[in-house]
């Protein structure tokens, strides 16, 4: 039986593993280590790394608490528990270049005091500029880390990253997806406990390897300025949608947890233009034009470079 402590174990390593990879992959910077303990119960470990040589901020943070739950957190998990404990790894990595795209995953394990316990998480691609190559590339690395547990998976998952990652007033996705779940059970598809465990982690483990390809593939190209100005305007985007829409920042700050670290995920600097259009025909029209649902999920029907 998969229980807590073998859980908080396997993502701490997780958060070893990926911190390592990304020093390794940026090849000048460091992360900082920030250990911090939650009032209420547990504590984490937040590493941030800032200022490399392409990775301009990035976060990748551990937690494992437990303590009463809140009336704002019963409402929210519609339960009557008491007490829950919950462990997680987020990561959020804002690159220096362009052409290199954001790239944003979580993985997390939540249980009440009556023993009703799930998994969650997700991992999901921001580009500044689309290149449908990678768009595929990504989805399909993603499509075969859920076949490895379940060849339902791919498609229920990446529809409901579509509809998660989406920012409602602009209608628009904040980028090409990925996969997100959330409340999965022991029971559900005919698995495990231990089967979505060991899905959760594979998802985790398969981040550096996912990211380090799209990194080396684009870090070298010439750096633009104008393009500069438009990753700032995308990353405007990105910080709407987790101040605004994202229902993790929410659940973070209503269970009482440490705000430093749940906003780790936004970037140093962004901007906004008041009604900005680009030009049609230009990378950055393209781009607008593919944020749109359901565009780049692996085996859909289109063609390459739609």
């Amino acid at each position: 039986m998969t229980d807590q402590l073998e859980i908080k174990e396997a993502f701490k390593k997780i958060q070893d593993s990926i911190c390592a990879d990304l020093e390794a992959l940026d090849g000048t910077a460091k992360f900082k280590e920030d250990l911090w303990n939650r009032p209420g119960g547990g504590g984490g470990r937040t590493r941030v790394i800032l200022d490399g040589d392409i990775l301009e901020k990035g976060g990748v943070n551990f937690s494992a608490v437990h303590g009463s739950t809140t009336p704002e957190l019963k409402q929210q998990l519609k339960t009557e528990a008491e007490k829950f404990f919950a462990t997680g790894v987020s990561i959020v990595v804002h690159p220096n270049h362009p052409r290199v795209p954001i790239i944003h995953m979580n993985i997390r394990y939540f249980q009440l005091e009556d023993g009703t316990a799930w998994f969650g998480g997700g991992i999901d691609l921001t580009p500044h500029y689309i290149n449908p190559e990678d768009a595929l590339e990504f989805h399909n690395r993603l499509k075969q880390i859920c076949d490895q547990t379940n060849p339902k998976w791919y498609e229920r998952y990446a529809a409901w990253a579509d509809d998660y990652f989406y920012i409602p007033p602009r209608k628009e996705t904040r980028g090409i997806g990925g996969v997100f779940f959330d409340h999965l059970k022991a029971g559900q598809d005919g698995a495990s406990k231990s089967d979505i465990f060991n899905f959760t982690c594979n998802l985790g483990n398969s981040f550096a390897e996912i990211y380090a390809s799209l990194v080396n593939k684009h870090r070298n190209e010439p750096r633009v300025e104008s393009e500069r100005e438009w990753q700032l305007l995308r990353r405007g985007r990105y910080v709407e949608f987790n101040l605004v829409h994202d229902r993790g920042t929410r659940f973070g700050l209503v269970s009482d947890g440490r705000t430093e670290s749940i906003l780790m995920s936004l970037p140093n600097t962004a901007n906004w233009a008041y009604d900005h259009q680009p030009m049609v025909g230009t990378a950055e029209h393209e781009t607008l034009n593919g944020l749109k649902k359901g565009k780049w999920r692996a085996h859909s029907s289109r063609s390459k470079t739609a």
